[in-house]
């Protein structure tokens, strides 16, 4: 009974309380794990949370607290499961991460990538994030080019056709319409330039993160961390080395995206100054390459100069057929300029003073005149686009053209000289006549004209300083000539091409002036040597290589003919409304005087550009550009001679003098006090084409060397005539 009572009161009771304890402790550490292991299933929830705020470094840093715990519980069979779910979930928020880097492609965001990047560190995974965000690039890049071109090829199509889509990029490139060619164009490089621009921003993030990280790292360089930063530095090398390999790469898939599209279309039936324009783009594309990698662009550039070459070709055979018309249409009147005219004042010159004035705005100056101090990525870092600026430009542009149009405040000069400044298609006869600003109708033009120009000269020799004489096909050579720089400004791949088209202007309007004026075969023969033998020389060039005489008289070898007449023009014929026949005109006078001076008009302004041109001029080619103005420009004034020489041989009637030289009778007893009546003859003569100078300059101011010329001419052939009387 004893021992009952012991076993029951002590053993039994004292145990019972030590096997409760235990249990109750096991309870309470059941209870723990059990806490935990609902917060692991509910992290679930805070993740995706987590994810919906982008919060990407927070979420890794709970997904793999969360592993470390569920490693310590493993035995249980529900967080095995749950183990497992944690994996799953970490690969899914690997894929949104990699989702998050592709959208810093089209728009860099500072908190975004650095979140980005934060959470690839957790994951110890820098290189394969970087190996992904040069894929993202290319990708971005092929993406946006396809989908620009797409929406306007379908926009162009109308239907709602899917075959579009499953078009390669480069077949796409064809179906641009020429409307849509330039806003796409437009597009595509601003498109390009965000994607570009991220890029930039992604390298400079970086550089900035590479300095503060070494910075942090220098202060806390203890022993123990000497192995992690090792790894980081390398890291950081390989980010550093992946992205400048990847600058180029970038660039030229871009390069090769744009040549694609510009060589998708024919640009030979562009407008001008829609081609220019393109042109733009393109150079400042190339820009935009040169600072972003040092790219030359030799594919952009090689690319360009083939459209180029392909569409200058067209446009000068059409320029040529189009002066070849005016020619044939010009009366060889006096064209109204200012008398302080100058090519500069014309927009096609527009050009010139913008790349000599820093002052100009920047949107309006070309490309490469923009100081070089702030590069385009500077410039328009926090917004904006380079590809932007030219549809303003354009706007400036047609603003000063009529600024200076209206009267000199000089009073003399108060006049018909009004500088226009308008393009060629404006009716003749409404550039002929000026409206009196004051009053505001128009003056009767013969009225006006001759008595104002009348006032202004007494005599044709003393106003030396008049008005450029011109006409209006001049004015629109030399706006051709202007373009023409313009192209060669932008393009200097194909310089070359353009001043040899440029000087096949020249020539043709020094043969036209010449075939129109100057040639006279029964003059020619008396052997007087009026044309220069280098006066023939260059006109026997210009005949061969440039007018295309087959047009009267077929010749056989018809397919190499045809080639070569493709390049050639035929020879101009002279309007009917030109008499050049009547003597009250003094065989037209007048309009010599035009076209000879506006001829040397047209080689002073030549003279004016060669610097221009030299500049421009590859080494290889200098030659030709010395050998056309040594032969071709400087002859120009030369031509006076054989033009004039006509006017004088007819307008004096020599035959009638050598009738009265035939009548005198010379066997005299004694010599006379007075003269021969041959001598008052000639005389008489001699002041009616005074007269008659006098009459034509009131129309047309006549130079100096012009008059000088004509009464050489007179001299000697009165001179001969006496000595052959």
């Amino acid at each position: 009974r004893h021992l009952n009572i012991a076993k029951e009161g002590f053993t039994q009771t004292s145990l019972g309380l030590l096997a409760n304890q235990r249990k109750r402790q096991l309870l309470i550490g059941l209870l723990k794990s059990l806490r935990t292991i609902k917060t692991l299933q509910r992290t679930d929830v805070r993740l995706s949370e987590m994810l919906e705020e982008e919060d990407y470094p927070g979420a890794i840093q709970l997904c793999l607290e969360c592993q470390k715990a569920a490693s310590t519980f493993k035995h249980y069979s529900c967080i095995s499961e749950l183990n497992s779910k944690l994996q799953d979930t970490l690969e899914q928020i690997e894929e949104q991460l990699d989702v998050a880097l592709s959208k810093i492609c089209k728009n860099f965001d500072i908190n975004h990538y650095t979140k980005v990047q934060q959470a690839y560190r957790l994951l110890g995974k820098t290189q394969t994030a970087m190996d992904q965000l040069h894929m993202h690039f290319t990708q971005a890049i092929h993406n946006t080019v396809f989908q620009v071109v797409l929406g306007y090829v379908e926009l162009c199509a109308g239907n709602t056709d899917t075959k579009f889509q499953k078009l390669q990029y480069k077949d796409l490139c064809t179906h641009i319409t020429s409307d849509s060619y330039i806003p796409c164009l437009a597009d595509l490089c601003k498109a390009l330039w965000e994607v570009m621009l991220s890029y930039y921003r992604t390298m400079q993030w970086h550089e900035n993160h590479e300095q503060d990280e070494a910075a942090v790292v220098s202060s806390v360089s203890d022993g123990n961390n000497a192995i992690g930063t090792e790894e980081n530095s390398f890291d950081r090398n390989y980010v550093k080395k992946k992205l400048e390999h990847g600058l180029s790469r970038i660039w030229q898939d871009v390069q090769l995206k744009v040549k694609t599209y510009l060589l998708g279309t024919d640009l030979s039936n562009f407008k001008y100054d829609d081609f220019i324009f393109v042109l733009d783009v393109i150079s400042r594309l190339m820009q935009v390459g040169e600072e972003f990698c040092g790219s030359k662009s030799e594919v952009l550039q090689e690319s360009i100069r083939k459209q180029s070459v392909n569409y200058f070709k067209t446009y000068h055979r059409t320029r040529l057929e189009e002066l070849r018309m005016f020619l044939e249409n010009e009366t060889w009147e006096l064209c109204p300029v200012k008398s302080s005219f100058s090519i500069l004042q014309l927009h096609e010159f527009k050009f010139m003073e913008q790349s000599r004035s820093p002052s100009v705005s920047p949107s309006k100056q070309p490309a490469s005149a923009i100081s070089s101090t702030v590069t385009l990525f500077e410039q328009y870092c926090n917004g904006g686009n380079p590809f932007e600026i030219q549809a303003d430009s354009k706007d400036d542009e047609t603003e000063d053209v009529l600024a200076s149009n209206g009267y000199e405040s000089d009073e003399q000069e108060k006049s018909a000289y009004q500088e226009y400044d308008s393009d060629s298609d404006v009716p003749e006869e409404l550039k002929r006549d000026y409206v009196d600003e004051q009053t505001g109708d128009a003056p009767i033009k013969s009225v006006s004209r001759e008595t104002l120009r009348s006032r202004k000269r007494s005599d044709y020799n003393l106003n030396k300083v008049n008005a450029p004489i011109l006409t209006n096909t001049t004015l629109n050579v030399i706006r051709l000539v202007g373009k023409y720089m313009q192209m060669m400004n932008i393009l200097k791949p194909i310089a070359f091409d353009v001043i040899h088209f440029m000087s096949q202007l020249f020539d043709y309007y020094l043969y036209a002036v010449y075939t129109f004026f100057g040639r006279n075969d029964t003059f020619e023969s008396t052997g007087l040597g009026l044309s220069s033998s280098r006066l023939r020389t260059t006109l026997n060039r210009i005949q061969e290589s440039l007018i295309d005489l087959e047009g009267s008289a077929d010749s056989s070898g018809t397919l190499t003919a045809a080639e070569e007449r493709k390049e050639k023009v035929p020879s101009p014929h002279l309007s009917h409304l030109v008499v050049l026949t009547s003597g009250n005109s003094l065989y037209g006078l007048a309009e010599r005087v035009v076209a000879t001076e506006s001829l040397v008009f047209l080689a002073e302004q030549f003279e004016f550009l060669q610097p221009h041109l030299d500049a421009v001029m590859p080494a290889a080619k200098k030659p030709f550009l010395q050998q056309f103005y040594s032969q071709t420009v400087s002859t120009a004034s030369e031509l006076r001679k054989p033009v004039y020489w006509i006017v004088a041989a007819k307008a004096i009637d020599y035959e009638q003098m050598l009738l009265l030289m035939a009548n005198v009778k010379w066997d005299v007893k004694e010599i006379m006090s007075q003269h021969n009546v041959y001598v008052d003859a000639l005389l008489k003569e001699f002041e009616e084409f005074n007269r008659r100078l006098n009459d034509v300059s009131k129309r047309v101011r006549i130079p100096l060397p012009v008059s000088n010329i004509l009464w050489e001419h007179c001299i000697r052939l009165a001179n001969r005539t006496l000595v052959e009387g």
